[in-house]
Formats: structure tokens, sequence, C-alpha cells
């Protein structure tokens, strides 16, 4: 029993090992089929371009072109949702500002593809590799959806776009590869073009619908139409767009390529281009990678020495940016100290003039002060004569009254002998002795010595007061 239970578990083992070892093959032939990037099948290739096969050539191939620039499409249509109205010059004006591809800023005159790739980017991006890769066979496909909604009814002539038939050029034989057109007429193309080249009607149509019944149910077609429509019918128009020149590709269907209109080409974008054929630009890829390493390997390459010159290109103007930057850097030094030594210059210059303007003004205060104190000086030695004169004035009064008083007292007074003194010599009193006498009165002075001498004076005064 443990025997079978044993050989039981070993079955199973191996039975898990296989189904893992089967599963990992899938996967590594899967990963492996994607890594390869193997052609697409017709299928494939139609389900990728049904929504734009009707379209007019001019927009099919300005959208095929653009779509190998997944990432300035997005841009694009940002740009374009956040400028609604802008046309004509104003439009070429303003995208002469911007980086992106030529073929993506002529889609901004039809806002509406741009919004219709920007909303279903992985569809974009597989259509551009696809472009790219198979670009013959995804032509090719075009063909065969316009024969069969042609089949079907659903695409003739409108006042909106001519649609037409036309025959090979002499010379020219019927596509070949594996996706080359495979109903009757193969040496025939059908071009849809504008009816009025400096208009455009965006169609708007559902791809399972008007090619007839969808072949393809495991690829089914990705339907897309404008927000808030309301148009009817199989095939209908959105509303018409003044394009100018901005739309400027077309497609040459007997060499299975798109080509640039070289004189609308240089008005949009304001160039002197001469050659008529379109080349993809892969520094405008970004860093979105290619599908097909075929195609990384063509566009990989340049895109790296792209990215190597667009690094070299920086890097000089950086390092001219940064010489200019210490020249201007030594310029600005010296000008600085310039309009330093000037303003320093200008400052003493005012200090002078201010020192210039306080000595004239302490002068002027000097003399004014000197001025006054003349005038003052004057005025009090005016004042001090005056005062003066009046004193003496006063004194002289005083003088005269107090001579005048004397001179009348004088008169007033009695004089000896009618005014006479008489002076006697040899005359003294009894006995010899001396005898002085001094009387009041007209200021007499007698003086006896001996006996009968002596000597009388008048007028005489000591200090006011009479001596005797």
């Amino acid at each position: 029993m443990s025997t079978r239970r044993v050989l039981g578990r070993r079955v199973l083992g191996i039975l898990e090992f296989a189904i893992c070892l089967i599963l990992a093959g899938t996967l590594l032939a899967s990963a492996q089929a994607q890594q390869s990037g193997a052609p697409l099948s017709k299928a494939q290739l139609e389900q990728l371009v049904a929504p734009i096969a009707l379209h007019p050539d001019p927009l099919l191939s300005q959208m095929l072109m653009a779509s190998t620039y997944p990432t300035e499409v997005v841009q694009a249509a940002r740009w374009a949702k956040e400028n609604p109205g802008v046309s004509g010059v104003a439009l070429e004006d303003a995208m002469q500002k911007q980086p992106w591809d030529p073929s993506v800023k002529a889609l901004t005159a039809v806002p509406q593809t741009l919004q219709m790739m920007s909303d279903k980017l992985d569809w974009t991006q597989q259509l551009g590799d696809a472009f790219l890769g198979q670009q013959e066979d995804l032509l090719a496909a075009v063909q065969r959806l316009r024969e069969r909604a042609q089949s079907a009814g659903n695409l003739k002539s409108t006042e909106q776009q001519t649609v037409k038939t036309v025959q090979a050029p002499a010379g020219a034989g019927p596509a070949t590869g594996p996706g080359a057109p495979t109903a009757t007429g193969s040496t025939s193309r059908i071009v849809i073009e504008p009816t009025n080249p400096d208009y455009l009607y965006m169609p708007v149509y559902d791809p399972r619908v008007v090619y007839g019944d969808w072949p393809y149910p495991d690829y089914e077609p990705y339907y897309w139409y404008p927000a808030g429509w309301t148009g009817g019918g199989v095939l209908a128009f959105a509303s018409a767009v003044a394009i100018g020149s901005a739309i400027w590709g077309n497609v040459d269907w007997w060499r299975n390529r798109v080509d640039v209109n070289v004189n609308r080409f240089n008005q949009f974008n304001r160039t002197r281009i001469a050659d008529n054929t379109w080349r993809h630009n892969a520094a405008h890829r970004g860093n979105v990678p290619y599908r097909d390493p075929r195609v990384a390997q063509r566009f990989g390459n340049a895109n790296r020495a792209a990215a190597r010159e667009a690094y070299r290109g920086k890097a000089d103007a950086g390092r001219r940016d940064l010489a200019k930057g210490k020249v201007g850097e030594g310029a600005g030094k010296a000008k600085a100290a310039q309009g330093a030594a000037k303003a320093k210059a200008a400052q003493g210059a005012a200090k002078a003039k201010a020192a210039q303007g306080a000595g004239k003004g302490k002068a002027a205060q000097v003399g004014s002060g000197k001025a006054k104190s003349a005038a003052a000086g004057r005025a009090k030695q005016a004042a001090g004569n005056k005062s003066g004169a009046r004193a003496k004035a006063a004194q002289n009064a005083r003088g005269n009254a107090a001579h005048a008083a004397r001179s009348k007292q004088a008169g007033n007074r009695p004089r000896a002998g009618g005014g006479h003194r008489p002076q006697m010599r040899g005359y003294g009193p009894p006995g010899g002795g001396r005898a002085a006498v001094r009387g009041g009165g007209g200021g007499h002075r007698i003086a006896a010595r001996g006996g009968g001498g002596f000597r009388g004076g008048g007028g005489g005064r000591r200090g006011g007061g009479r001596r005797r």
C-alpha cells in the first residue's frame, strides 16, 4: 500500500514538472516572438488602419507620420485643448515656438485627430511602429479596406471629399509583398481628396459597419468619435476646418510611401527645404522604444547619435554660457567698481559742497554776528555817550548851581575894613609870646610873631573849611 502511494506521488510530480515545462516554453516563445518583432498579419494591419483608412489622403499621411512620435502627439493634443480656435497665421506663429516634429505640429490645425490619437495612445504607438516597420503592407491594407467600403456602397464622393480610382502610371507595376491588395484591379488605387484644399472635413464612422461585415472577430477595430457627436449615417463628417498650409503631407500610392508638399511645408514651418521625401526623425521619438528590432537598429543608432549631438550641443552651450558668465561677472565687477568710485567721488563732492556751504553759512553767521555786535557796540556807545552827556550836563548844572550858591554866600558875608585886609609886621602881644589867630570869615589868617609883626592873608581854603 505504501509502495503504491509512493509511485503515485512520483507520477504526480513528473506530470507537474511537465506542465511547468510546457508553460515555460509557451511563455518563452511568446516573449521571443514579441522581442523579435514578427511582422503583423493582414488582420492585424487592417485592424490598425480601419479607423483612418477612409480619411482624405493628406490627412491620412499626416497621421501616419505623426504616429511615430506618440509622446509629442500627447503634448500637442494638450496644447490644442488649451488653445482652442487658434488658426491661420496665429497658429503658424505659435508652432514656431514648439519643439515638436513638423508632422505633429501640422495636426494642430485639425485638433480632433490629435484628440483621437491621444485618447487611444497604445493604438497610436502600434500604428507608428507598423508604419515604420511595414510601410508597404500598411498602405496596402488601406487600399483593401477602401475597396471593401466602396463595394459596400459606403465610400463615394460627397461635398466634403472626392473619391476617385486612378490607374497606375506607365512603368508602375502592382504592389508586392504579404500585404499587397488581392482584389481585382490591383493596378489601380482609390484616392480620397478634400473638395477644397484649404478646408478639411474629418470623417466619422464605425469601422465595424462601414466596411461591411468585419471578417476578423478576434481583431475588432478601434471606433472613435468626437465628444458630443450627434451625426448620423454610416459615414458622416465633422465640421469643416480651415487648414491653410498646415497639412502638407500626401501619399504616393505607387511607391508605397508618404511625400511632402514642399511649398506648403515651407510656408507653414517657415523653412526652405527642397526634398519632398519624408524621413523619420528619431530625435523626436523620445524614450519610446521601437517594436521591430530592425527598426530599432536602423533608428536607434541615429537616436543615440542625435542624443550625443544634443548632449554635446548642450555642453558646448553650457561652456559658452559659463565663459560669458565669467566675462560678464568680470565686467560686472569692473562696472560695479567704477560705479563705486563714481559714487565715492560724488559723495566727496557732495561733502565738499556741503562743507563749502557750511563755511559760507558760518562765515555769514560770523559776519552777521560781528555786524550785530558792532551795531550793538555802536548803540551801546551811543547810549553811553548820551548817558555821559546827560551826566556831564547834570554835573555841570550842579556845579554851576553850587558855584552860584557859593558866590552868593560870599557876596553876602561882611568884609573888615571895607574889604581891606591889613598886614602888620613887628607887632606882638605883650610878653613876647607867639600867638596865632585864626578867624572865620573871609578866610583871613592872622599870624603874630614876636611883638608887633603880623601876616595876614585871605582867600585861602583847604578842603572847603577855614584854617586859622
